[in-house]
């Protein structure tokens, strides 16, 4: 699903419940995503983040809960996490379903570039693969500016996933929309998986939320509005593309740590 948060976080929940609500409608979706900072939107550069924040036990969680047990689904959503720092809090996706958080993680690469610091509000979390198992698929968490990295996208898959979830609120600018979608097929291409990218939308994010198949098609897809988009992804499909283009099996490089 796609939205346009604010820094009123009773607005963003109406706003969020609503489009649930729409998404679950006239099909029983196994999960919804819900673009980054969709609790609390980012606001200004110099707007703290930190009153906002809350814990994974606190309403915004419970929030998805109920609307997962009411609609018989999974969500994955954007929100700001505590942190022991007075000023800065995690940026935080986390999967829930009725039963309460399945996974969690934390943005592990702050959007410190194209003139914007992430880093003065934010905390980066540990570069470590967080999968969860919805349905009968395997899906890797990943958040907006992560996707720039393609050794992230590689750690999940090879974690197991054959879905990444990419929450974001892309900031629009020059060709940053060609940058999404380009990256968001590569992403899917080179790791044969399917990704499921929700973005915010409105005048300071991009938009164009996307589900993109393991051979870089878009299967649904939304421009710069409000809305749901949906389809349906299997297993089998990443099976397959993975036998027709053998990529993952034909490496001969392992991901290691950076030197300083």
């Amino acid at each position: 699903m796609q939205m346009s948060a604010t820094t009123d976080k009773a607005g963003n929940a109406a706003t969020i419940e609503r489009l649930v609500a729409d998404a679950c409608r006239d099909v029983n979706p196994d999960l919804v995503v819900v673009p980054e900072a969709a609790m609390h939107d980012f606001g200004r550069p110099d707007d703290p983040l930190a009153p906002a924040a809350e814990r994974l036990d606190g309403p915004f969680v419970g929030l998805l809960q109920r609307l997962a047990d009411t609609h018989g689904t999974t969500l994955a959503a954007g929100m700001f996490e505590q942190t022991d720092e007075p000023d800065r809090v995690f940026n935080t996706l986390v999967v829930v379903d009725s039963g309460g958080v399945r996974a969690s993680y934390r943005k592990a690469h702050l959007y410190d570039a194209f003139g914007y610091r992430e880093s003065d509000r934010l905390v980066a979390g540990e570069p470590t693969p967080v999968v969860a198992k919805v349905a009968d698929l395997t899906v890797g968490l990943m958040t907006c500016y992560d996707l720039r990295f393609p050794e992230m996208s590689r750690v999940l898959v090879d974690a197991g996933a054959d879905v990444l979830l990419v929450p974001a609120a892309w900031v629009a600018g020059p060709y940053k929309v060609d940058h999404w979608r380009t990256l968001l097929a590569a992403r899917a291409i080179e790791n044969t998986c399917h990704v499921v990218a929700a973005a915010q939308c409105g005048r300071t994010y991009t938009g164009h939320s996307a589900v993109i198949d393991p051979m870089g098609v878009t299967r649904a897809g939304l421009g710069d509005e409000e809305g749901v988009a949906s389809t349906v992804i299997t297993v089998e499909e990443v099976a397959a593309a993975r036998e027709r283009n053998p990529a993952l099996r034909h490496r001969r490089f392992e991901i290691a740590p950076s030197v300083s």
